[in-house]
């Protein structure tokens, strides 16, 4: 299996990103929502595909009476991609330099969890 560097790999990965926040964006101002709309409208998207991840996890786990065990951990895994996904779509649709912005996003954030010498 040919797996592409890390570097060109991230790079294929923002590009379909990007070509799915311009689509998106296309569809809804044809549709008449406003930028603002779009990014409020994408960021209740996120919250919605939290909510079938846990659906999964519930399914996963048969707390539902009524459905019982109805998902698979495969089913999370993609429920969970599928949130990752429309993060960043979203922060694509919000930002020109949403791959920049994310990297520098991780960095600062995984600092104090990545610290040489930090319990793991």
């Amino acid at each position: 299996m040919n797996v592409p560097p890390p570097s060109d790999m991230t790079d294929d990965i923002w590009n379909t990103i990007r070509a799915l926040a311009a689509r998106f964006a296309e569809t809804d101002a044809a549709r008449g929502v406003t930028a603002e709309e779009q990014h409020v409208l994408q960021v209740l998207k996120i919250g919605e595909e939290f909510g079938e991840a846990a659906q999964a996890v519930i399914g996963v786990r048969g707390t539902n009476p009524r459905k019982g065990t109805s998902h698979t951990w495969q089913d999370v895994h993609a429920e969970v991609a599928d949130t990752v996904i429309t993060g960043m779509v979203a922060l694509a649709r919000m930002r020109t330099d949403a791959a920049e912005y994310l990297a520098a996003q991780l960095r600062l954030k995984s600092a104090a969890f990545l610290r040489v010498g930090s319990p793991r």
